[in-house]
C-alpha cells in the first residue's frame, strides 16, 4: 500500500496493484508493442498478457525519490527499439503522475522479445 496524502480526517492510500495497472494500461497503449509479458517468465515468449492480467507485465517499488516502476514488454520487428521504450517511458511516466499524484522517479521498460506482426 502506498500513501498519497493524509490528513486530519484522514489517510489516503493505494494499493500498489492499482497504480501497477494503470501502468500497464498506459504501456499497452504505446505504437509499437505487441504485448507484455510477465516479470518471472522462464519459458521464452509463451505467454503474451491479456488486458485482464497486464499487471503482471509490470512491477512497481517505491523510494524516496519517488515510484520506480519496471514494465516487461515485447516489441514488434522492424520497429526502433529505443524510440519504443522512450515513448513507454514518457507515456507510464505522465499516466501514473497524472492519475495517482504521485511522483515517478524511474520507468524502466525491459525488451523480452520481438514478435513478426502480420497486417492480416
Amino acid at each position: 500500500m502506498i500513501k498519497i496524502k493524509t490528513s486530519e480526517l484522514g489517510d489516503i492510500d493505494i494499493e500498489k496493484e492499482v497504480i501497477e495497472t494503470i501502468a500497464g494500461l498506459a504501456t499497452i497503449d504505446c505504437y509499437g508493442l505487441v504485448g507484455m509479458v510477465p516479470i518471472d517468465w522462464q519459458s521464452g515468449i509463451t505467454s503474451i498478457l491479456g488486458l485482464e492480467s497486464i499487471r503482471k507485465g509490470v512491477l512497481v517499488r517505491s523510494s524516496e525519490e519517488g515510484l520506480i516502476i519496471d514494465v516487461y514488454v515485447i516489441v514488434g520487428y522492424g520497429i526502433k527499439i529505443s524510440e519504443v521504450a522512450s515513448n513507454v517511458i514518457q507515456k507510464v511516466a505522465y499516466v501514473v503522475q497524472n492519475n495517482t499524484g504521485l511522483k515517478v522517479a524511474e520507468v524502466n521498460v525491459n525488451v523480452k522479445g520481438i514478435k513478426v506482426v502480420t497486417g492480416k
